[in-house]
């Protein structure tokens, strides 16, 4: 195992300019491919995180635009999929754009795909929420072959889950090496809030709820925290994602699902404490209502399945994953903000802070 690398192979890596593609790519460089494609259309993420260099190849597009998917290159060694329309929130807002950017685009790249000899595996970026138990009332680890059920809370769920369906159908109809790896909640430095264009809600600017409460933290600002903070996430560190995507890749069995978790529970109660106190932030938390669309409250994920079949861990502490962030943060606040304030007609509050 601990010689298996990427050195040589050609990479595909579909939403590759976005905040956990991009960490990946770095990653993956490090390991001296023969090349990687990067296809992102940058409706959610920033063109700075595109890197420069011979062995990159970057191409402005939707993966399900019929001119990038004829154009791929067709001696793919490994893909890794990772464009979805992020997130829940604006699913829910515009579940046809939801469609046309998370499942549309996963059908037409494994039918493009479909015989493609040099192949060894595709890695296709599943989601943890969409099979994790309901409840309030303390969570259990979730396992790979959890129930499924079908009732969702947006339509973000039920297009990951739809993505998996059409990946088990290309692989049993088609070979297709195709292996789920199931996300938990990512944080980490180079999620940038407000990358990329306006997508009709807030949360265009207001990304996933470490990113937030982070900016919100180091401008003293009051952490909304809905219903008492006792929902609960399961909080992995970017690059430890990026690692166990690429184990997926190298060891991961064909027709799987292997969870990429740290398998910790926290608290959003106890997320916005940690995020205060490093970010120096004496403002109290702003307790909010319950989300009225949100029922899987509480939630983890098993994370023993990797570790035994893929040797994947996560290493990273929340507590030092956190502080990396902050200080991530810090040092790139003029980007960041830039990319909010192109937003600032629709989310006016974005116009009190300046650089």
């Amino acid at each position: 195992m601990a010689n298996e690398t990427f050195a040589g192979a050609n990479v595909l890596v579909v939403g590759g300019a976005g905040f956990v593609g991009s960490n990946l790519v770095r990653l993956l460089r490090e390991q001296k491919p023969a090349r990687v494609t990067i296809v992102d259309n940058l409706l959610s993420a920033d063109i700075s995180n595109v890197p420069e260099g011979g062995d990159v190849d970057f191409r402005l597009g939707s993966i399900a635009d019929d001119h990038v998917l004829s154009a791929l290159p067709d001696d793919l060694d490994y893909v890794f999929h990772l464009a979805c329309y992020h997130g829940n929130q604006s699913s829910i807002a515009d579940p046809l754009a939801d469609h046309a950017n998370n499942t549309i685009t996963t059908l037409k790249l494994f039918e493009r795909l479909k015989g493609m000899t040099s192949l060894r595996k595709v890695v296709y970026a599943a989601a943890g929420c969409a099979v994790a138990e309901k409840t309030f009332d303390g969570a259990e680890a979730t396992t790979e072959d959890a129930p499924v059920s079908l009732f969702h809370d947006s339509p973000y769920s039920i297009s990951k889950l739809v993505g998996e369906m059409y990946g088990n159908y290309y692989f049993t109809r088609h070979k297709l090496p195709f292996v789920k790896a199931r996300f938990q909640n990512v944080y980490g430095p180079g999620e940038i809030l407000g990358a990329g264009r306006w997508r009709g809600t807030v949360h265009t600017v207001w990304r996933n709820v470490t990113p937030t409460f982070v900016w919100k933290a180091l401008h003293g600002e009051a952490l909304p925290v809905e219903n008492g903070g006792i929902a609960s996430r399961d909080f992995i560190f970017v690059e430890d994602m990026a690692r166990g995507l690429m184990a997926a890749a190298l060891r991961g069995e064909p027709g799987e699902i292997y969870n990429l978790a740290s398998g910790a529970e926290t608290t959003i109660k106890d997320l916005a404490e940690r995020i205060n106190a490093l970010a120096g932030n004496k403002t109290p938390i702003a307790l909010t209502p319950a989300r009225d669309w949100d029922r899987s409250g509480q939630r983890f994920g098993d994370p023993s399945k990797a570790l035994q079949m893929l040797g994947f861990k996560a290493s990273v502490a929340h507590q030092d994953g956190l502080a990396k962030t902050v200080q991530w943060t810090r040092d790139n606040r003029v980007r960041i903000l830039a990319c909010m304030n192109q937003h600032a007609r629709f989310v006016p509050q974005v116009r009190t802070y300046s650089a």
